[in-house]
């Protein structure tokens, strides 16, 4: 059953046209990417599919009772929430449900219509359950964990959150609200590599269908089942994910151009034969001549000329000098800022013409340890020394480096003033800045556009030793692919920090892991590294039941029996307790508002004083109760 469904839609701006005669079905549990070129009209199509705006003609419609997600919808609006309360909104139903049901209960104790009162509980208790109401605040702390929220951040306030922290939880609660059609438009910004796992994995059990733009090639391939690619003003649609894309639409253009040239190899021949009977211009050639034009009119009907692939970068990268074999030496390497080191026992050897990538968990000091190599930051302990002939180059994913204030064109012919400025102008345009584009000023960029002028200071500069930081951040695919190919054939020794696992395993020749106490080797490309790293865990938790006690297994059912009483017990007695200590601020607030106490200002102080530890109190109540809930849920 389809979910969504467009028919021969066209999307046109003044005299710009984003897509014309695109038609397309997405059905229920599909997982389907978005790609294209930047400015292709991606987000365009989601703001179709929501209604935001309207198709200059064609249509498109989500399915008769379809929910559309989309992650601006789930804003966070009220700073003043903590992340926990936040993202427990998406259950606002379930959560008056639970409070109906407790003031069900206390009717039905204190009498009444009673087997109304039961009927009512009954069917709101069955909608609960079927809802989720059980689990839904463990859904909602492991989602949260999920996504790279620690426990002891949930109670923090949206206000203090990072753009980036915002977004993964405008994201969570996206996910959690499972909508039927989800739109996901670059899901895996602002998120590390753990994190965009169980992004993964929850997506591959979700029930939902989902249409994903995303220049995150691994996580298409891991994740969609459809690729459907936005290029001159066209959309085709393939199957499989990135990876396969890729391979049909290279044999896909392969055909096309051969069925182009040799269409036209064909026309061009009878072409020639016309010319030759025209010549002769009798009768029966003029007919012949007719004939063979008909022809080629059959043979044009319908032909396109393939069309030429979209602007890409242009470069490479090149070495001014050579290096001796070992580029860069660290030993016992330590750095903090105050307190426990970020990392400490790090040793390094970097040979001539590596390609090594630095991991490892988000915080343990990757983009610091870059930087004192580059000698930004002093280290606490340890050497670092840099081989014979080394010249280092840096890329910061911050592009901090950049001056904001100056254009395009000053900002890399300040830096290389050796070159003419036809020789910068001509560089720029390999890197798409073209015409007045080099007057802009750098301020004024987007992120992807930044990183252009970053890579090309970088080009320009002759390194042998260069150390990049998250270089892919802000490139579209096609940009990511163009930098690829130019690092592979750059001829000199690279250390590189990145949570693009595509980009990994397409460079790779090894991987080092950062950890608290050394760096380790953990295989040559990232596939390798995730293998290593699952045996790793398996090995710490084969140590662990090695070192547990032998249990007896009796003995353990009658302790777990037992525990379960007691937390029966327990949850009842904090039901009872949330009971009395509500009915405790009713009272006190019935009496705070009588007119007897109005005119006694310290009674109203004393009484205001109660009602706030009363309050207290049943907040700590309330999170005693979801713990024994959590806990009991463990034992079923």
């Amino acid at each position: 059953m389809a979910v969504l469904s467009a028919q021969n839609l066209n999307m046109t701006f003044g005299d710009r046209t984003l897509f014309d005669g695109v038609s397309f079905e997405i059905n229920a549990g599909e997982r389907v990417g978005l790609i294209g070129a930047n400015g292709t009209g991606k987000t365009t199509l989601f703001r179709l599919v929501l209604g935001t705006e309207k198709p200059t003609s064609g249509e498109i419609h989500p399915g008769r009772n379809t929910v559309v997600g989309y992650m601006e919808q789930h804003a966070c609006r009220n700073s003043h929430k903590t992340i926990y309360d936040e993202i427990m909104t998406v259950f606002d139903p379930l959560i008056e449900i639970e409070k109906r049901l407790e003031q069900l209960n206390r009717m039905i104790d204190n009498g009444g219509d009673i087997d109304a009162l039961i009927d009512e509980q009954l069917r709101l208790t069955e909608k609960f359950e079927r809802d989720g109401g059980l689990t839904c605040r463990s859904r909602a702390r492991s989602t949260l964990v999920g996504l790279g929220f620690a426990a002891d951040t949930h109670t923090l306030t949206c206000d203090k959150l990072s753009g980036g922290q915002r977004s993964k939880l405008s994201l969570g609660k996206l996910l959690l609200s499972a909508p039927d059609l989800l739109l996901l438009d670059e899901p895996t910004n602002h998120l590390d590599i753990e994190s965009v796992e169980w992004l993964e994995a929850f997506l591959a059990d979700y029930k939902g269908a989902a249409l994903i733009i995303s220049h995150d090639r691994y996580f298409l391939d891991r994740v969609t089942t459809r690729t459907m690619e936005i290029e001159h003003r066209k959309m085709r649609i393939y199957k499989g994910g990135y990876s396969e894309f890729i391979k049909q639409k290279e044999k896909d253009k392969e055909i096309a151009q051969r069925h182009y040239d040799n269409t036209m190899d064909e026309v061009h021949r009878i072409e020639k034969m016309i010319e030759q009977q025209r010549r002769w211009n009798r009768e029966r050639n003029i007919r012949t001549a007719e004939h063979k034009q008909k022809s080629i009119d059959r043979l044009m009907d319908g032909l396109e000329k393939p069309e030429a692939d979209e602007a890409t970068l242009r470069f490479e990268f090149k070495t001014l000098v050579e290096t001796g074999n070992d580029v860069l030496i660290c030993q016992g390497l330590a750095k903090g800022f105050g307190g426990e080191p970020l990392f400490k026992n790090a040793d390094m050897l970097l040979k001539k013409g590596e390609r090594v990538f630095l991991l490892g968990a988000n915080g343990c000091g990757k983009t610091t340890f870059l930087r004192v190599v580059m000698g930004e930051y002093i280290p606490q302990v340890g050497l670092r020394k840099f081989g014979e002939n080394v010249r280092v180059g840096y890329f910061d994913q911050t592009l901090s480096g950049l001056n904001d204030d100056k254009t395009v064109l000053d900002e890399v012919w300040d830096q290389y003033r050796r070159l003419s400025q036809t020789q910068v102008r001509n560089a720029l345009a390999a890197f798409l800045f073209r015409g007045d584009a080099v007057f802009a000023r750098v301020g004024d960029l987007s992120g992807g556009e930044k990183a252009r002028v970053a890579l090309l200071k970088l080009m320009l500069g002759g390194y042998n030793l260069l150390l990049l930081d998250e270089p892919t951040n802000h490139l579209d695919i096609t940009s990511r692919e163009a930098l690829e190919d130019a690092l592979l054939g750059y001829n000199g020794t690279m250390l590189i920090v990145s949570h693009d696992r595509y980009f990994i395993n397409k460079l790779s020749t090894r991987i080092l892991r950062l950890g608290k106490e050394k760096i380790e080797e953990f295989g040559n490309d990232y596939d390798e590294y995730l293998a290593r790293l699952e045996a790793l865990k398996q090995d710490v938790k084969v140590e662990k039941e090695k070192a547990a006690p032998k249990v007896d297994n009796y003995k353990l059912r009658k302790e777990r029996e037992s525990e379960k009483r007691k937390l029966n017990t327990a949850f009842k007695r904090c039901e009872e307790n949330i009971e009395n200590t509500e009915a405790l601020i009713n009272e006190t607030q019935a009496e705070l508002e009588s007119p007897e106490t109005t005119a006694d200002y310290e009674k109203i102080m004393d009484l205001t004083a109660q009602l706030e530890e009363l309050n207290i109190k049943l907040e700590q109540l309330y999170e005693d109760w979801e713990n024994i809930q959590l806990r009991l849920a463990e034992y079923e």
